[in-house]
Formats: structure tokens, sequence, C-alpha cells
């Protein structure tokens, strides 16, 4: 911990913007280190959590997952450098979006045609009760 002012889970939680529950699951899953206890048994923090904790929701925010941001924050804990591991998360994030947006004008495509194909068809010739006219893909 930094040489700052020491605050209570409540203090560091309203400086960093998170709830105490969030700050506690964090310290549960190693996000952030166990915080030192007063004689009373309550926890004291440093302005040092503070600032990681607005790291790990600026980290969020860029859509990257808990263990994503545990493995930034080991790297930076060892003293090692981040930035190309951070790049190369932000790069499969991109590369899984652009994987969605093509699934998604795949499926996009069929519903337009399914749609397109429904609004011609009569009511009356559905008589399958096990299935949908409407929904029959248009290559059966």
């Amino acid at each position: 911990m930094g040489y700052g002012v020491v605050m209570k889970i409540g203090e560091i939680a309203r400086l960093a913007g998170v709830p105490t529950k969030t700050i506690r699951y964090y310290e549960e899953i190693g996000l952030l280190p166990p915080a030192p206890r007063a004689d009373n048994g309550y926890r004291d923090y440093d302005e040092d959590i503070a600032e990681r904790l607005r790291f790990i929701k600026d980290a969020q925010s860029a859509n990257l997952s808990l263990a994503e941001i545990h493995s930034i924050l080991d790297m930076r804990d060892q003293g090692e450098t981040t930035c190309h591991h951070v790049l190369d998360l932000l790069d499969r994030h991109v590369e899984d979006i652009d994987r969605q947006i093509r699934t998604l004008r795949r499926t996009r495509k069929v519903l337009t045609e399914l749609t397109e194909r429904a609004r011609h068809l009569d009511p009356a010739d559905c008589t399958d009760p096990n299935r949908c006219q409407t929904i029959v893909p248009t290559s059966s």
C-alpha cells in the first residue's frame, strides 16, 4: 500500500465510485490485494486502491472481462509492461465483434427472407399442426 490517507471501505467505495460489495468481491477473487485490518477489524485502504478500482472500471468499460483485467493487474504487480498484452486483448475483442456482426447480418438476411415470404402466405394453407409455414426455411 502507498503512504496516503487511510480510509475505510465506505470512503474508498465513494472515492472510486463502486459499491462496497464490489470491493469485497474483488478482494475475494484477487483483483485487489487483501486490505490490512485495523484493531477493530475494519479494512483500511489508501488512494492506491481507489486508482486500481478506477482502472478496473475503465477496463470493464472497454469490455474486458474480470479474468482479462486480472491478467493485466498481475503483470503490473510483477513490474511487467502491459501495453502489448492489452493491445492483444483489445484486438481479440474487435475480432469477436466483427464475427458477431457477420453472424447478425446472416441472421438478419434469413429473417428478412422469411418475413417477406410470410407476407405472401395464405394462413388457410397452414395445415400442419406441428409446423408453422411462416418459419419453414425457404430451402425446404
